[in-house]
């Protein structure tokens, strides 16, 4: 007999909302079978929801990860899926090294704005302990305010 599961058991296991799994049922990507009210997962169900975590990590569209699990089905001993799941692999490695660089230079670029912002800070503190502050119809100096 096989083993199923809960959706308690896959909430537990993959981390997920009972919504999140009954989202990916609404979308076709798996197919619980129904004990009444109750949703039984199968060891198929079971492992492509893995997979969908998986590609859902990495940067896939739902529609991305549909394509290559429903090539598991074709019969042909899995080489057509991993054949594509390959190609998207690699398209998917060179987009995330492409965002990787975007991010490094975001990072760079923020990095050196708020060098210039805490340089025209500093600058405008120092002027401001400089001045001369005028109380009444004559020049006193204020005070040292505490920095608290």
């Amino acid at each position: 007999m096989e083993r199923t599961f809960t959706i308690r058991d896959l909430t537990r296991e993959f981390g997920l909302t009972a919504r999140a799994i009954r989202f990916y049922e609404d979308e076709g990507l798996i197919a619980p079978a129904r004990k009444g009210q109750s949703r039984v997962f199968s060891a198929r169900d079971r492992a492509r929801l893995a997979l969908i975590v998986r590609g859902r990590r990495v940067g896939f569209s739902l529609a991305e990860i549909r394509e290559m699990l429903d090539l598991y089905d074709l019969g042909d001993g899995q080489t057509t899926q991993f054949k594509i799941s390959r190609r998207k692999f690699e398209q998917q490695v060179e987009t995330l090294k492409r965002q990787r660089l975007d991010i490094e230079e975001a990072i760079a670029e923020l990095a050196r704005g708020i060098a210039y912002i805490d340089e025209k800070l500093s600058v405008a503190e120092a002027e401001e302990r400089a001045q001369p502050r005028v109380i009444g119809y004559g020049v006193m100096p204020m005070p040292e305010r505490s920095s608290s």
